[in-house]
């Protein structure tokens, strides 16, 4: 089953500039794993050093978050769109 995995700009030199990817994957954690296999170090980059999805990057499935879902054990539909954002930390400024 395709899934279309739209990728972030800071991300897409491990696609080779690809902006949207597809992957065959039952549901997000074989995603992941299935992406990294084709673009080694995406996992790293969305997945921590215990393997659960990384606190600040969102996996959107169809516009849910996956944190919010069944995390990497959430299960994917045909024609699923995900999409990956990273979180953008702001600092503060101290004069």
């Amino acid at each position: 089953m395709s899934i279309t995995v739209h990728i972030p700009t800071p991300l897409r030199r491990l696609t080779g500039g690809l902006a949207v990817v597809e992957v065959d994957a039952k549901d997000i954690g074989q995603l992941i794993e299935r992406l990294d296999a084709a673009h080694p170090g995406l996992k790293t980059r969305l997945c921590n050093a215990s393997g659960r999805l990384r606190r600040f990057v969102s996996v959107l499935v169809d516009g849910q978050d996956a944190h919010h879902l069944d995390g990497l054990q959430t299960p994917l539909e045909a024609g699923a769109q995900i999409s990956i954002l990273p979180s953008v930390i702001a600092q503060r400024r101290t004069a």
